[in-house]
């Protein structure tokens, strides 16, 4: 078994992290295996040198350990972009201007109706997929995946079988099957490329889980949903499909999921106030 932890360095990581870190370590090790650290900086806007030391110094000081060199997403920008041009030249992507407010405008019109939302939030309505095609995508666009192209892409291959991935997850551990129809209606034509970026957090992830050759992805439920694009891109990328283990959210006294900005929580505030290594993990309930 190869797990991994991948943070991004955009703020001081908190008990959420602390689980997520301490879960993937817990399970490699009992199974003789392998837990890996990934920075996913691709980010430069936010990410900072000083917040990936911290993330060093506090998963050290849990007792968690990893091979080096770590691996950061910003060393392999050539690769993202080598899997862009791979699934241009197949006629499955196509640029995008459009910014949150025409999507969302686009996306409420009245013919529209109520707009269903997916893991990035509203679906897509389409607006730029059928604007002609270029030999070369637009500057300062997004690239989007034409999802409906794709699937019927892998819909035709030989021998081709349902999409589908294993979730050992308390919250649905079972096979579950990728239904074409409902990847449209609920995801769409998701963002490979940013324009601040030249990648996405799905590219990246998906081409950075089969580079470290992990086998189980333990991340949150809130990613839940992402994982049958990351399903789709392994099969249009011709790589393995991990196992995935979605484990509960860390949250507040109110319910509230734990981010970044909460630093009452943060790891490094307990660890001034005191806490040790079996304190963070009692309060995570994993001691």
């Amino acid at each position: 078994m190869r797990t991994r932890f991948a943070p991004s360095p955009t703020g001081p990581l908190h008990l959420g992290h602390a689980y997520a870190a301490i879960l993937a370590h817990d399970m490699a090790h009992a199974s003789g295996g392998q837990f890996l650290l990934r920075i996913e900086d691709i980010d430069q806007s936010r990410a900072r040198p000083a917040w990936e030391t911290q993330i060093y110094d506090d998963l050290t000081w849990l007792g968690l350990t990893w091979p080096t060199p770590v691996l950061r997403q910003s060393d392999r920008l050539p690769l993202y972009r080598a899997a862009l041009k791979h699934l241009w030249a197949r006629g499955l992507l196509y640029p995008c201007t459009c910014n949150r407010r025409d999507i969302a405008a686009a996306a409420t019109a009245p013919q529209e109706g109520t707009p269903l939302h997916g893991p990035d939030g509203i679906v897509y309505p389409g607006t730029c997929r059928h604007i002609p095609d270029t030999t070369q995508p637009l500057p300062d666009t997004a690239l989007r995946l034409n999802a409906a192209r794709a699937l019927n892409v892998l819909r035709h291959r030989p021998l081709a079988k349902p999409l589908w991935f294993t979730e050992t997850g308390s919250t649905a551990p079972q096979t579950h099957t990728i239904a074409p129809a409902a990847f449209l209606d609920t995801v769409g034509d998701i963002v490979l490329a940013r324009r601040d970026m030249g990648t996405s957090y799905h590219l990246s992830v998906t081409l950075d889980d089969a580079a470290q050759h992990i086998t189980h992805v333990t991340r949150g439920t809130d990613l839940f949903q992402a994982t049958q694009i990351h399903v789709l891109l392994q099969h249009l990328l011709h790589l393995p499909t991990p196992t995935y283990h979605h484990h509960n959210l860390i949250r507040d006294n109110h319910g509230k999921r734990l981010a970044k900005r909460d630093d009452a929580r943060a790891i490094a505030t307990y660890r001034a106030a005191g806490d040790t290594p079996h304190d963070i993990r009692r309060r995570v309930g994993l001691a």
